[in-house]
């Protein structure tokens, strides 16, 4: 699976998401993390993020509404726990 954080530039939550991310992934060391910080809203939309930090896995938002436009700002709501994550990741995998 291919997991892709965007940001933008100084994003308060990446550190958290960061962290958090290291810890649900603790058993998935094959997994690698890339980071990507997005600077203009066109890149936004072309990469489907939703907000900083937006965690795309296999190209896809999980935590995105139905409906929802793309966004370069900060996302509303809370980073995603350590157990979220690996809920996600799971679900992921299963579909």
């Amino acid at each position: 699976m291919e997991l892709i954080v965007l940001v933008v530039p100084d994003c308060p939550h990446s550190t958290l998401l960061h962290e958090r991310l290291d810890l649900a992934l603790e058993q998935l060391p094959e997994t690698t993390v890339t980071w990507h910080e997005v600077t203009d809203a066109e890149e936004a939309e072309r990469l489907g993020m939703h907000g900083s930090p937006t965690l795309l896995m296999d190209g896809v938002d999980p935590q995105a509404r139905p409906g929802e436009t793309a966004s370069l700002s900060c996302r509303l709501g809370d980073v995603p726990s350590v157990d979220q994550i690996r809920a996600l990741l799971t679900k992921a995998t299963r579909t």
